[in-house]
């Protein structure tokens, strides 16, 4: 399979794999629906980024190397699930205590505000690196796809490729979300958004928290 074909491949993987729910779905929902087109926008940036680190990493091997290795990845899947579920259970507290409040009320809460780009882009960030599900699936992805002997600008080809689809389709579902005539609509429902989004956030921090005990204590 010559170069071209590996990269149409790869980017078809991925484009796939970024439209399946999961939190990084579930964050962009969230805040694009809630905050605007903004915050919507530096959380995709930030994602983004943190899956360019995860092809990085992927590529030279230092993943493959924490996934091999049954303590280093018990502690990123407990680092991991403990942020997811810090997000979650912020969310659903948040949420149920301001529940009587009419949706429009809930962005004006200080506490609720994501307060600027830098913390809009960090959120994005962290939610992908530290996403142990996220590393398996790129060094699934590299080991399988990226031949050892494909060249320097194939390699860094398929890197700006990951980098710009995630980039462009995180945006755009930010940008969809946050036009004015959508805006309204989901406004009357950011409540319950935030509730799947929170509850989402939750089980999938559990979840991960529970294979990391279990493979610490195993």
């Amino acid at each position: 399979m010559n170069e071209a074909s590996i990269l149409i491949t790869l980017a078809t993987v991925h484009f796939i794999a970024l439209m399946s729910p999961g939190p990084d779905v579930a964050l962009v929902v969230q805040n694009a629906t809630r905050y605007g087109r903004q915050t919507g926008v530096y959380i995709a940036l930030g994602l983004s980024f943190g899956i360019l680190l995860h092809s990085l990493l992927s590529l030279t091997g230092v993943s493959y190397l924490v996934h091999q290795q049954p303590l280093l990845f018990a502690l990123l899947q407990l680092c991991g699930g403990s942020y997811l579920l810090y997000l979650g259970s912020g969310a659903l507290r948040a949420t149920l205590a301001n529940w009587s409040q009419a949706p429009g009320e809930l962005s004006s809460k200080p506490e609720l505000l994501l307060s600027n780009k830098r913390q809009a882009f960090s959120r994005g960030f962290m939610t992908n690196i530290l996403n142990p599900k996220a590393l398996v699936f790129f060094v699934s992805l590299m080991s399988t796809l990226v031949p050892a002997g494909m060249s320097l600008g194939g390699k860094s080809l398929a890197l700006l490729i990951l980098w710009s689809l995630s980039l462009l389709w995180f945006a755009a579902l930010a940008w969809m979300l946050s036009t004015q005539r959508l805006q309204r609509k989901l406004q009357a429902a950011s409540r319950y958004i935030d509730l799947l989004c929170g509850a989402i956030f939750t089980l999938i921090g559990v979840m991960i928290l529970w294979q990391s005990l279990t493979g610490l204590l195993g």
